[in-house]
């Protein structure tokens, strides 16, 4: 039981951060219908923004979570206005290749600009071990559920109570009528990107305390997996998104604990197949009929 609960913990501060990737992706898909698969490589981004600003201008960790949100966030809306905006009335192959081709061209830009090689992520927060009941939890990963939880919380809080989360909403339904009434479509999709990006940056710098490690290329997997997490609770749902980052969190955890992390990568999308298969809309989608 205690080796049980010890991996259980292992897994929601796993978990926690492919929630927080797994938003970005919901989001965007939910407003303009687009699996943004650069999303990724912004987390990439956020680890390495808060990599130079603390080792550079010895930010704390606060003021790097912050400084790798705002540059995560500036990316985002750059990489929609210069790269999705103009193709939002092509058709839907042009976009995701073009989606495809951001997530290259930030992968070897980077690669470029600081090389390819991993590098130890600045211990900014020392690491102290707690043991209850014969289990071990760190403050690191403490920090890291917490400040994830936050953020869903923070975000679940813009999308129902604020004037542009109703505008996300009204948006994500139909855009020409949200246009009618007023609402600023490009500016709402740019939010948006803004918001999950923010996200994704907050993600990176945690992956980065979690691991002491980071490269130009460590946003590939995780990023996949984290649409996998969102096509799991629901790509378009919130709430679904996050549920899905903690399930494959604790599935790859529990598979790593029985000796087979080899496999831990293929189960994830052994799941995604199953889900596509069985259950298209996810756990908590729902089905729309189109009428013709």
């Amino acid at each position: 039981m205690q080796t049980f609960l010890q991996q259980i913990i292992n897994a929601l501060s796993l978990g926690s951060i492919y929630a927080l990737l797994a938003l970005g992706y919901s989001m965007v898909y939910g407003i303009i219908k687009l699996i943004n698969f650069a999303h990724g490589d912004i987390y990439m981004l956020g680890a390495f923004t808060a990599y130079f600003v603390i080792n550079i201008w010895h930010f704390n960790f606060m003021t790097a979570l912050l400084a790798a949100m705002a540059i995560s966030a500036l990316s985002g809306v750059l990489i929609e206005y210069f790269a999705y905006r103009p193709l939002r009335k092509s058709p839907r192959i042009a976009v995701l290749i073009t989606a495809i081709g951001v997530s290259f061209l930030l992968e070897n830009g980077m690669s470029y600009l600081v090389g390819s090689n991993a590098r130890s992520f600045p211990q900014v927060i020392a690491q102290v071990n707690y043991s209850m009941g014969g289990i071990l939890i760190s403050n690191i990963q403490i920090l890291i559920l917490g400040i994830a939880l936050i953020l869903m919380v923070l975000l679940q809080l813009i999308i129902k109570k604020t004037k542009m989360g109703r505008a996300m909403r009204a948006v994500s339904v139909d855009p020409d009528a949200a246009e009618l009434v007023g609402i600023n479509v490009n500016q709402t999709i740019s939010f948006t990107f803004a918001l999950g990006s923010a996200l994704a940056g907050a993600a990176g710098i945690l992956i980065g305390m979690y691991y002491n490690s980071i490269d130009p290329l460590m946003g590939m997997t995780p990023g996949i997996k984290a649409f996998v997490a969102a096509v799991l609770g629901g790509i378009g749902s919130v709430p679904g998104a996050a549920f899905g980052g903690f399930l494959i969190g604790i599935l790859e955890t529990l598979f790593q604990s029985v000796g087979l992390s080899a496999y831990k990568d293929a189960v994830v999308y052994l799941v995604l197949i199953i889900i596509l298969l069985f259950l298209p809309a996810g756990i908590f989608g729902k089905n729309i009929k189109e009428k013709v």
